[in-house]
């Protein structure tokens, strides 16, 4: 019984958790213009902006990365360990080397979801 108050009550935090992000995108975006906030998906953002060149799986073993340009591998255990956070916001925000900045297509909370999704690709 405990345990299930428990439950119900991280869940009930993480609603109030979500609505309140919800909440504050609708405001920065310009609420009352038809707008309609929809939540991050790093893995969308991941596959819309990124998979061309550094791959679905990250490993960059794309025919764009072999053939025009070297995008780095995501998954590269040794990189992942050297690399800071804020550095691949940066890299993400401002580009590097042949690769585009994003800072004016995406938002702040979207490069930041992108950092974790990244993260998330070490092997």
């Amino acid at each position: 019984m405990k345990r299930a108050l428990q439950f119900t009550a991280l869940v009930a935090a993480l609603a109030l958790l979500t609505f309140a992000v919800v909440v504050a995108a609708a405001a920065r975006g310009g609420q009352g213009h038809g707008k309609t906030p929809t939540p991050i998906n790093p893995a969308v953002t991941y596959a819309r902006n990124c998979a061309t060149c550094h791959g679905k799986d990250g490993r960059a073993a794309t025919f764009k990365s072999k053939h025009h340009e070297h995008a780095r591998d995501l998954t590269d255990a040794r990189w992942q360990t050297d690399v800071t956070d804020e550095r691949i916001f940066n890299s993400i925000s401002n580009g590097k080397g042949k690769m585009p900045a994003f800072k004016r297509k995406l938002t702040t909370e979207q490069i930041e979801s992108l950092v974790s999704y990244v993260r998330g690709l070490k092997r």
